[in-house]
Order: C-alpha cells, then structure tokens, then sequence
C-alpha cells in the first residue's frame, strides 16, 4: 500500500472516534429536554457508548491477530452503520443509551486495528511519525463534526446529527474494502486458545513499557473527556455561550489539537520519543493548573476555560500518537491485544469520569475545571517519572512491513 493511502486510511479509522462523540455534544441539552430525562441520563449516551467501545476492544484485538485487520474491520464497520440506525430511530432515552453501547463496540474494531496496523507496518520512532500524521486527519474531522454537528441540530435536530454517523461509518467501509491490504502477521494460528491468551495478556500486562505509556494515554485522555463531557453544560448553560458559538469553541480546539500533531512530528524529528514526550508534559501541566487556579480565583469567564485548554490540547497532539506507539511498541506479534488493553485501558477512565462529572454537574465551572486540572498532574507523573524510567522501546525494524 502506497504510505498516502496507509495515511488517509488510519484517519478515516481512528476519525470514527470523535465523529461518534463530538457530532452531537451540541445537543446534550436538547437530547435531555426532548425525552424528558435528568442530566445523567443524557451522559449515558456517551458513557455507555465509551465504556462499550473499551471492553469490546479486549475482543476485537485477539480476533484481529488470529484473523487479520481486514475482515475484523469490515464486520465492525458493518455493525456500526447498523447500530447508527438504530440510534436515530431510538423511541426513548433508554433504548438510545443501549444503541449506543452497540454502536461504541463495534467503533472499538476500527480504532483498534488502526493503532495495530501502524505497529503491524512500521518500527516504534517511525510509527509514531506516522500515527502523527493520521491524528492530523483525525483533528479535521473533528474540526468539521462540531460545527456541523450544530448545523444538522438546527436543520433536523439531534436525530439528523446521529444520522450523520451512519454515512460517516459506510464510507469508512467502502475505504476498507477497496483499499486496505491485510497487514498483520502472518503466522498466527493458535492465538484465541485460552492457554494462549491469557499468556499473551499476563506478557503484555506484566511489560512496564506498556504501562509507562498507557498511563500516559489514559491521563491525556482524561483530560480530554472531561472537557467533551462536561463543556456543552458549562460553556452553554453557565458562561452563556450560543450552540454556534460553542460549535466555535470545539473546532478552534481541534485546529489547536492539529497543531500539537505538527508540532509532536516537528519534535520527534529532533528529540526523539521520550524527551517529545517530556516536553509536551509542560504544555498540558501549564494548562490545567492554569484552569484550576483562574476558577478558584473566581474567574469563570468562557476564556478562563477555552485558552487553558488549548494548550492541553497541543499536550494531547503530542502525547497521543507517542502514547499509543508507545504502548504496543513491545509486541508487534501481538500488536491487535496490545492495542486493544491500551485503549480498554482508556475508555475505562473515560467511564469512570462520565460518572464523576455527571454527580458534579451543579451550574458551577469546577466539574470541568478540577478534572482538568488533575489529569494534567497525571500526565506530568507519568511523562516525567513513568516513561523515562520504564519507556525504552527498541527500535529495530518491523520483518514484515509492507510500505
């Protein structure tokens, strides 16, 4: 496969993720008020759907390394299409937060075997050069899927937005079935034994590479799922933004989160992994302190929270990609089990926070502020301490790539 085209369709796979949350956050408030469901309800539809897409990962992965990425791709994209159908024509709140669970795990096959497919073709330096490269296409996506997101609530309201993700899903389909070729190893029969297994994940799990990365991951992704899950209630119903304007606010922190792409390759190139890793740790520390302290002091303008995350939204350009290639670097014959607990790992913080933050939501900014703030510390932790102790990752060639 051309590297373009290895590119586009990594973009096209780990989009998914943010078209899925981010197209419809706009419309939290009016998703609550038309079933006539409490707040925590309506951080169901998100929480549900992320905790769905972490564990049916632990299931995708080994199917990927037994099966390969392509087929594993086509069922799951398949499933996501129909879940999204579902979603839209939901009768009640209920019915929508189970649909979502659906559609999160088959979303869990396509950001999965994205991830493994760049350890599959690529050593660990290069592969995060490259996964640089497809968070790139990720961050317009997700630059795109607010704004319109808000404009399809205005045309048909939340039902069009979810309406949206169905398309989206089919032609993430048709860019798998007419150009990907099957990329993982081929010697892996045996792997979906139990014996087997369960001695890959005691390998993996047991591996303080994978744990000096994946924490770093899980924290920057904290910090990240705080701001999706809780801006739309702050920004809009307690500063006072406009749907538009809050639709302003999530692309101008995807046009940032670009930049922290170009910057991570940028630093890559010249530092290398760990100190890449180190350096983006001031910008996401600087950032939540800086939150955490403006709304202690009693400063609960719209910017007191926008401007303070845009720096920890370059931190997350930088740490993800390093992150997840990080974290799967050590087993490239087991690169979809790997990948699949890193990003388990991920989306049980983000459920554990959806809880957090919807039993904080009280008409203040401090759900939104301290979450922020702690991740930050989190990802300081482990990019100072954890990665440089433990996170050496070799760099010897992949025998099997095929770019």
């Amino acid at each position: 496969m051309p590297a373009r085209r290895v590119v586009l369709l990594l973009a096209m796979l780990l989009g998914i993720q943010p078209v899925t949350t981010d197209l419809y956050l706009p419309g939290l408030p009016d998703l609550t008020t038309g079933f006539g469901a409490p707040v925590a309800q309506a951080q169901l539809t998100l929480t549900a759907l992320l905790l769905a897409f972490g564990m049916s990962q632990l299931v995708w992965g080994p199917l990927s390394d037994r099966f390969g990425r392509r087929p594993v791709l086509l069922w799951g994209l398949a499933a996501y299409v129909l879940g999204s159908v579902a979603c839209v024509l939901a009768p009640s709140m209920a019915m929508l937060i189970a649909w979502r669970a659906v559609q999160g795990a088959a979303m869990g096959a396509s950001v999965m075997c994205a991830r493994a497919i760049v350890r599959d073709l690529y050593a660990p330096e290069d592969g995060a050069r490259v996964m640089s490269r497809a968070l790139t296409g990720l961050g317009v996506i997700a630059c795109l899927s607010a704004p319109a997101g808000s404009l399809l609530l205005a045309l048909g309201g939340w039902r069009a937005a979810l309406a949206m993700l169905a398309v989206f899903g089919a032609v993430a389909w048709a860019l798998v079935a007419w150009g990907l070729q099957e990329t993982a190893p081929t010697a892996r029969a045996g792997v979906l034994r139990p014996g087997a297994l369960l001695g890959t994940w005691q390998r993996i799990l047991s591996h303080p590479t994978f744990w000096a990365h994946s924490l770093l991951t899980l924290s920057t992704y904290g910090a990240l799922f705080t701001f999706l899950a809780a801006s739309s209630f702050v920004l809009m119903d307690v500063t006072g933004l406009s749907r538009l304007q809050y639709g302003g606010v999530m692309f101008s922190m995807s046009l940032v989160y670009i930049g922290g792409t170009f910057l991570c390759r940028h630093w890559l190139a010249r530092l290398g992994l760990q100190q890449t890793i180190a350096r983006g740790a001031w910008l996401t520390l600087a950032g939540g302190t800086t939150m955490g302290v403006l709304a202690w002091a009693g400063v609960h303008h719209p910017l007191a929270l926008v401007l303070p995350f845009g720096l920890c939204a370059v931190g997350h350009g930088i740490h993800q990609p390093c992150g997840q290639i990080g974290a799967v670097g050590p087993f490239p014959q087991a690169a979809g089990t790997a990948s699949a607990l890193n990003g388990c790992l991920m989306m049980l913080t983000a459920f554990a926070m959806g809880g957090w933050i919807g039993a904080r939501l009280d008409g203040t900014v401090f759900a939104l502020s301290h979450g922020v703030w702690f991740w930050s510390g989190c990802v300081a932790l482990a990019a100072w301490g954890l990665v440089p102790r433990w996170g050496r990752l070799a760099a010897s060639p992949v025998p099997w790539a095929k770019t």
